[in-house]
């Protein structure tokens, strides 16, 4: 049920987008990937499901299977972060770069990327003047956009006595320098904040992954368990068979 509301909530997301705005962003679109992950959850619950109230064994199979990929390909990829970790920053900064450049195109993306800088205080990938990637933020004189050289209102720096949020606050600050705009916004990229919070919360992280990985162990378990079980009553109900049919037994 939880993975078929998923699966709603990501059609209704992309339904509700402009049709040039979801293919120019496709790649990176959160509705997109809620939709996947929806999908693919009902197929192996469902599997799982319905393999156990009807006892049927491929099903349970498939179950088993799938949860068993899964685990492994969490742990494999736990353990390339750890080991390959420039890999790693080299593929999230090409996440972030992506996302940067397709800011306005989504607004879901862009509401993910203004909670993300709000929540790290951070602003761009390495630094501020990454948003100078964006064709809206762009600091090129050929830019016609209004917002040139500016970053969006979630870099800025929050005021507690601000009842309304300034949406112009970040105007023309990647014109200024580092000094100059670390006054009025964050200058640090997400980057190394996403890094510094992951080093720091190692243990969260850790209980986050162990919590995930348990349940999947336990159904596999009492998958191959229940798997046995009919394997056993299949051989139990053609002994009887064999031996009713048989006179001098």
């Amino acid at each position: 049920m939880i993975s078929m509301v998923m699966v709603a909530v990501g059609v209704y997301a992309r339904l509700l987008k402009h049709a040039e705005a979801a293919m120019a962003c496709l790649a990176v679109d959160p509705a997109i990937l809620l939709i996947v992950v929806g999908v693919l959850t009902f197929l192996i619950t469902f599997c799982g499901c319905v393999g156990s109230l009807r006892e049927n064994i491929c099903l349970l199979q498939v179950f088993s299977v799938c949860l068993t990929i899964i685990f492994l390909l969490q742990l494999a990829a736990g353990a390339l972060g750890f080991v390959f970790s420039d890999k790693a920053r080299e593929k999230v900064s090409e996440i972030i770069n992506g996302a940067i450049v397709h800011y306005r195109d989504d607004l879901d993306l862009q509401n993910l990327i203004d909670f993300g800088q709000k929540e790290f205080s951070c602003c761009g990938g390495v630094s501020y003047k990454d948003w100078s990637q964006n064709m809206y933020f762009n600091c090129t004189a050929t830019n016609p956009s209004r917002e040139r050289c500016s970053v969006p209102f979630s870099c800025c720096l929050h005021d507690a006595d601000q009842a309304v949020i300034n949406t112009m606050c970040g105007h023309g600050m990647q014109a200024r320098s580092y000094l100059e705009a670390s006054a009025f916004i964050h200058t640090n990229g997400c980057i190394d904040k996403l890094v510094n919070w992951t080093h720091s919360n190692l243990f969260l992280l850790g209980g986050v992954a162990l919590g995930l990985a348990l349940p999947q162990l336990v159904g596999i378990v009492l998958a191959r368990l229940l798997i046995n079980q009919i394997r056993d009553q299949i051989k139990l109900q053609l002994y009887n068979q064999q031996h009713r049919a048989d006179p001098w037994s």
